[in-house]
């Protein structure tokens, strides 16, 4: 294990990615790491981009510069994309494989990119890229917007972070509200037993 992770984290307004954000941090400190969080800029309004990190371990500083992210968790595929200039080749990428359309798609002025040659390109530049549906895995749980924890659970499910299972789960109990409790840990669940690593 190494002695300390960067973690990337970005996606639209809307999709929980703070949050997520702050469940990981939390897990890590329950698990005994230091931890420092960043929102790099974040759009409060559904659809804008939103980035922010985490640092594990032994770090000063919460920025991550280009090519320094040890893992990065992408919350929709043109974002994970996008975010590329923060990975190297020893990178670990983890990603929603569901897009959400932006509205010059949504009403016919552009063409979303083809989601299978985006994740063609990433896994040719990282060590490793695992993939989640992460809307289908929400729905199953019984709620769209615990898709957040379906990424979270795929990230815990990909064994890349020293951070065992339970502190998340404690962490999503803590910081859910209690009559969603359920819904999230069995989003979670389903998406750490549902990554598809290429």
């Amino acid at each position: 294990m190494m002695d300390s992770y960067r973690v990337y984290f970005t996606g639209v307004g809307g999709q929980g990615t703070l949050l997520a954000t702050s469940v990981l941090a939390e897990a890590a400190i329950l698990a005994g790491y230091h931890a420092v969080t960043s929102e790099i800029h974040g759009m409060a309004q559904r659809g804008g981009v939103v980035e922010s990190t985490v640092m594990i371990g032994d770090v000063k500083s919460p920025i991550i510069s280009d090519g320094e992210a040890d893992i990065l968790l992408g919350f929709e595929p043109v974002e994970t994309y996008r975010a590329m200039r923060k990975c190297s080749a020893h990178s670990v990428v983890i990603s929603n494989t569901v897009p959400v359309m932006p509205y010059d798609v949504a009403i016919g002025k552009a063409a979303y990119p083809n989601v299978e040659k985006l994740f063609d390109f990433i896994q040719s530049r990282v060590k490793k890229l695992f993939t989640v549906d992460a809307r289908a895995l929400a729905e199953q749980a019984g709620a769209l917007l615990s898709a957040n924890k379906v990424v979270l659970g795929a990230l815990a499910g990909s064994n890349v972070l020293p951070i065992p299972r339970e502190a998340f789960e404690e962490t999503i109990r803590t910081k859910t509200k209690k009559a969603f409790v359920k819904t999230n840990l069995k989003a979670f669940d389903l998406g750490f037993g549902n990554t598809t690593g290429k």
